[in-house]
């Protein structure tokens, strides 16, 4: 279990990692199932992958989140890059990413990022990033130059953003990343509406889906791509009008996965989804009509997201075909 205390370097700092938590009374926590476990990552490419992000002065979201698949991951020098600080202006109840008063941004992240990627030689890359409300236009523009230096460093990687809402931010955050190119759009829900107020108080659901509509309305070519956690109290009927919900904003790729406590001073977890419930809201989700779904205990917004944009592009070139031959008939 992780501790509220700053130790991402594996030292107690003293330091509050969540200050805003510090006094909330100790949430219950549940025993996981064996379905949930994982073995410490220990294996000589996590420790490669780790002297790679260290060398070029980045944050992973594997890291910061403490991601349960960081082991299996970096051992494949799969990294999923944060960028523009470890430092997060929200305090999400879910979430494991240190709150505060974030630093200024560091104008040779993207280069630095660039610069990993190629050497991780990465067929495909998630770059995420924390909350920065603190700045004008969200961090956008560090997203999008982000993007360009990876496409100069490794022109034939893919690239999928992870980013914020820009909640009152205006229409200009979102259109400066989509002009950008990146090939995945992703924004996560979270969870459903009736839960924001508890889980995600600084966020708002609409919004949030507007934003994933309108991603894909500034660039139809771009795939979009957000994601859930379950387990936090929600219902199975919330769950799919969500999934209604994305399908409207014509989102293509929908994640599921279980919400695991960090601390006891985080939400608290509801119940433990049992693998066939997962299950059942992938079968769904793609009767739905979704290109592309993740649904299992330990799925997360980046896990396995390379092998997912390759199924992904057949899915979509699959469509175009049947709808092709339809259309001709």
């Amino acid at each position: 279990m992780a501790t509220l205390l700053d130790n991402r370097d594996g030292k107690q700092s003293g330091a509050p990692r969540h200050p805003e938590k510090a006094h909330r009374p100790d949430t219950p926590v549940l025993r996981k199932p064996a379905w949930i476990r994982v073995k410490a990552p220990a294996s000589a490419g996590y420790a490669g992958t780790a002297s790679i992000v260290r060398g070029n002065r980045l944050h992973t979201v594997c890291e910061e989140a403490g991601c349960p698949n960081i082991g299996e991951c970096w051992e494949k020098k799969h990294a999923t890059m944060m960028i523009m600080g470890d430092t997060c202006t929200r305090a999400c109840a879910f979430c494991n990413v240190k709150t505060g008063i974030p630093g200024a941004l560091d104008a040779a992240e993207p280069e630095n990022v660039a610069r990993a990627v190629a050497t991780l030689g990465l067929n495909h890359v998630v770059v995420t990033s924390v909350d920065r409300d603190d700045l004008e236009d969200g961090g956008a523009a560090h997203f999008a130059a982000t993007i360009r230096a990876i496409r100069a460093a490794a022109p034939a990687t893919t690239i999928e953003v992870l980013t914020p809402d820009f909640l009152k931010k205006g229409a200009r955050p979102l259109e400066t990343v989509i002009a950008a190119k990146p090939d995945v759009f992703n924004h996560n829900l979270e969870t459903v509406p009736g839960l924001y107020l508890t889980i995600r108080p600084g966020a708002r659901y609409f919004h949030s889906l507007r934003l994933l509509q309108r991603a894909k309305e500034l660039d139809p070519t771009v795939f979009t791509k957000s994601g859930i956690m379950v387990g936090l109290g929600e219902k199975r009927n919330e769950v799919l009008q969500l999934m209604d919900d994305l399908r409207s904003a014509d989102v293509d790729f929908l994640t599921i996965g279980q919400y695991l406590q960090p601390t006891r001073k985080h939400a608290a977890v509801d119940r433990f989804v049992e693998p066939a419930e997962f299950d059942s809201y992938k079968a769904h989700a793609y009767a739905k009509g979704f290109l592309m779904v993740a649904s299992s205990p330990l799925t997360r917004s980046s896990y396995l997201a390379g092998d997912d944009f390759a199924k992904l592009k057949a899915a979509r070139l699959a469509k175009a075909a049947d709808n092709a031959l339809h259309n001709a008939s």
